[in-house]
């Protein structure tokens, strides 16, 4: 071997080694399995991602939000989500019998509305309780005015709407969000998350246009005009309040 020659490294080895037993200076990923060797996760194909959201939104009672999304895939990237995401929506814009849509504040994969009719066929037995006129009324005034109290209501459909509104708050489409700081501190109501599944809202700045709602209602536009809450209305981010015995949906003590 020539003088100046460095001796030829063994396999697995770096130069600057030790002369140690051999092992020190071993290159440790070499013939290694682990995968995170190369500093990089595997990342899960887009179709699979996309199968699994679709899965996840098909099988979820209430709409999905972006957030349980988030929480359901957090090892995934979020950005490989939201892309995801937006090729369901691609997807559902095809022709067929579903479709994805946003409603309050979520995601839902349900029927077209063209065919319904074929789908009542499916539930003939079973029966639809449907709103009456009077309580679409009482509904819409909630929907554009609140927070609003029972006397609002009645001074703008000039009956009495004690009845009406134990039947929404039993189909669970409007809550009790405070009570109104004047005298006799009346309750107040609002529209709730029910009522946004139910008409198919994604928020309520999907309400149909005060003109259009109150000519199908015969009411005067003003009149519906939605209005913001003033400080003599208290937090809207009040628990639910159930109506305590005693007391009618009004706010006034028998």
């Amino acid at each position: 071997m020539a003088e100046n020659d460095e001796p030829e490294l063994p396999k697995g080895r770096k130069a600057g080694s030790g002369d140690g037993d051999g092992l020190t200076g071993l290159d440790v990923n070499e013939g290694s399995d682990n995968p995170e060797g190369s500093g990089q996760m595997a990342r899960r194909p887009s179709a699979e991602l996309k199968a699994i959201l679709e899965a996840l939104i098909f099988a979820s009672p209430d709409p999905l939000t972006p957030r349980a999304i988030y929480k359901l895939l957090d090892s995934e990237p979020r950005e490989d989500v939201q892309a995801a995401l937006a090729g369901l929506k691609q997807d559902y814009e095809r022709p067929g019998g579903l479709q994805l849509v946003e409603v309050a504040g979520g995601y839902q994969i349900v029927t077209r509305p063209e065919l319904h009719e074929w789908v009542r066929r499916l539930f003939h037995e079973r029966t639809t309780q449907k709103l009456s006129v009077q309580a679409l009324e009482t509904l819409a005034v909630i929907a554009y005015r609140q927070p609003v109290t029972a006397l609002e209501i009645t001074e703008i459909r000039g009956v009495n709407t004690s009845g009406v509104l134990n039947t929404l708050l039993e189909r669970h489409f409007i809550k009790i969000v405070g009570r109104k700081q004047v005298v006799g501190r009346p309750f107040m109501y609002a529209t709730t998350r029910e009522f946004l599944i139910r008409f198919g809202l994604n928020d309520l700045s999907d309400l149909p246009r005060v003109e259009d709602m109150a000519e199908a209602l015969g009411f005067d536009a003003p009149i519906l005009v939605e209005r913001t809450p003033t400080e003599d209305m208290l937090p809207l981010d009040e628990p639910d309040t159930e109506v305590p015995p005693g007391e009618d949906p009004g706010g006034s003590v028998h």
